[in-house]
């Protein structure tokens, strides 16, 4: 979700401060601040919006002082005004936030009973008096903060800075994420706190992941941690591997589609770590558990990694005959699921740390399941809490409507699917050896998808002025059809729904008319005549149907459609990563023809951490 970076330096910060929430823009955000401290002055500059609104507040009013704190804010408690932007400050204390306080309503009629009074509609300004209360009443920043902690309910990161000391920040995590930076070199000296190693690359790659309940002083001298239970913890110090280079778009006009056209590579890059060419097998990371021994799967995920779960369903149940249960992540603990001894629960996340997945994850360690996860940070929280890490080769992905990550996450998933069905004595040498071939195959069927994209970006004024648009697909393309539905919805912010193809005629179809473009995913196969069926009545109610298919699906079915996008023929089983492409890349041409933020688009955050 939203970004935290705060140093405690030599020099001055502040430009510091900016270049790190720069850095951390791909996350979402609606507004952005800085506070530094200098001379027991507390330094705050807010704007609403862009970061660019930030820097041009910086250059009317600047901000000196060596210690500070910055934070883009995706809003929850409050509109995205300057007024709500972090960070929240007292005359004592200001801090930043990452999460949701749940318990802020009766905390903060306790605090107005006290006399307290709020500048904002934020949950996060009742922390920052909490904080001031102990520190007005006394105690030091440390036994303030410590006071304050096991109050809050919720999900929270925060950085906190003190008007009376220019030498230190108290950061703390609790279901949010925050890693501990510290200088070298140039640096040496300073210490960082912040969202992600992404922020801190350019200062430092020796970092501290926090764990669950820590919270820590940060001085020039280092870092000293505390547990949940306040006693003094080491915490090690990992080499973060970030890359201190601006991430830039290159050649191409937006960040969203420089990774759609690096799929190729990049699905290459995750299928090499799990393909033995020679051999002809797949090979999974080392593990001391027996996947022969799992009697059910537990799939759990959220948006884009939720359809990405959907596919591996039917892989794992047609390859493996291993049964599966799927579910959103925010209603999975709530269902109070059964989870029987022997299951393997299998979490998709791109970030690793997203709230809702990661709470499910715990509730199902708890539960005595085996975990596994697919993630693309592989330093993530959900990575360093699994069984067996599975991780995706995606590289950074900038663009908040994930495109790259889930197509490596269906090369992971399919190369599970695969070893799983050998482990368990369903599959034959020569059929792991068959599909192996298939999946080496994927990256040249992703150029080839690409290569259709002029033809798409000239299709895309069809779709553009349309206010809804249905998708259709079948057995595994169903989920693809929800996918392209999402893209379209989150990225030109057009209605869009993705629906089986065969469940058009129970209540869908009522909405065809020649307003309402119909995407049709229908590669050639058993399942095709029936998708044909349903195109017909489509057509048969004026509805625009676009085909994306192969040559020979085209041309048995492509006869009165609106437009026609021609697929590669390939095995069903990477037709999910094959047909992800089209679909992208129309929602991406639908919006850039829409004039919409792409990369950014309205009220979404990259990684969700909140519930």
């Amino acid at each position: 979700m939203c970004g935290i970076i705060g140093i405690v330096g030599r020099q001055q910060v502040a430009e510091r401060l900016v270049d790190g929430l720069r850095r951390m823009e791909y996350r979402g955000y609606d507004s952005a601040g800085i506070c530094t401290v200098e001379n027991g002055v507390l330094i705050r500059r807010r704007a609403e919006g862009k970061l660019n609104n930030l820097v041009l507040e910086l250059a009317r009013n600047p901000a000196s002082g060596t210690i500070g704190i910055a934070h883009t804010r995706w809003a929850t408690h409050g509109a995205p005004t300057t007024s709500n932007a972090h960070p929240h400050a007292t005359d004592e204390v200001a801090l930043v936030h990452n999460g949701i306080i749940e318990n802020f309503k009766p905390l903060r009629d306790a605090l107005i009973a006290r006399g307290r009074r709020f500048e904002s509609e934020t949950d996060t300004e009742v922390v920052a008096h909490l904080v001031s209360e102990q520190v007005e009443a006394g105690l030091s920043p440390q036994d303030a903060v410590k006071a304050v902690l096991p109050q809050l309910r919720g999900a929270f990161a925060l950085a906190i800075a003190f008007r009376t000391h220019d030498d230190m920040l108290i950061g703390a995590r609790l279901g949010s994420p925050l890693v501990v930076g510290y200088g070298d070199g140039e640096n040496a000296g300073e210490t960082y706190l912040g969202s992600d190693a992404l922020a801190l690359a350019p200062l430092t790659q020796r970092i501290t992941y926090l764990e669950e309940g820590d919270w820590v002083v940060v001085t020039r001298e280092g870092a000293q941690i505390f547990d949940a239970e306040n006693r003094p913890v080491e915490r090690p110090v990992v080499a973060s591997g970030a890359t201190a280079a601006a991430i830039e778009k290159g050649n191409y006009r937006h960040f969203m589609q420089k990774e759609i056209f690096e799929q190729p590579v990049v699905v290459a890059q995750t299928l090499r770590s799990y393909l033995r060419r020679v051999e002809q097998t797949v090979a999974l990371p080392q593990i001391d558990f027996d996947l022969a021994s799992i009697n059910r799967v537990t799939i759990v995920a959220c948006g884009t990694s939720f359809y990405a779960g959907m596919v591996a369903k039917y892989w794992f149940e047609q390859f493996a005959r291993l049964p599966v249960d799927i579910d959103v992540a925010s209603e999975f603990r709530y269902r109070d699921p059964v989870l029987e001894p022997g299951g393997l629960a299998l979490f998709i996340s791109q970030s690793g740390e997203t709230a809702d997945t990661l709470a499910a994850l715990r509730h199902c360690k708890a539960a005595g399941q085996t975990i596994a996860v697919v993630v693309n940070v592989p330093t993530s929280s959900m990575a360093r809490e699994a069984d067996l890490l599975l991780p995706t080769h995606a590289g950074p992905e900038i663009g908040v409507a994930s495109t790259k990550a889930f197509t490596c996450q269906l090369a992971v998933l399919a190369a599970l699917a695969a070893h799983l069905a050998v482990r368990r004595g369903r599959m034959t040498r020569a059929e792991e050896a068959a599909i192996v071939e298939q999946l080496v195959e994927v990256p040249a069927a992703l150029n080839a998808a690409l290569a259709h994209d002029e033809e798409i970006a000239a299709m895309a004024h069809l779709i553009a002025p349309a206010r809804d648009v249905l998708y259709l697909g079948r057995g595994p393309d169903y989920p693809l059809a929800l996918e392209g539905a999402l893209k379209l919805k989150e990225i030109s912010y057009i209605h869009a729904e993705g629906y089986a193809s065969g469940e058009m005629k129970h209540g869908p179809i009522a909405l065809i008319d020649e307003a309402v473009p119909v995407i049709v995913l229908a590669p050639s196969g058993p399942l095709f005549e029936k998708t044909v069926s349903n195109m017909q009545e489509v057509r048969a109610r004026g509805g625009k149907v676009v085909l994306i298919s192969d040559a020979e699906g085209i041309a048995e079915a492509g006869e009165g459609c609106l437009a026609t996008i021609e697929m590669p023929r390939v095995h069903p089983l990477i037709a999910p990563l094959v047909y992800a492409v089209p679909v992208q890349l129309l929602a991406y041409h639908v919006a850039v023809a829409k004039g919409t933020d792409v990369d950014q688009p309205r009220n979404l955050a990259k990684s969700v951490t909140v519930e």
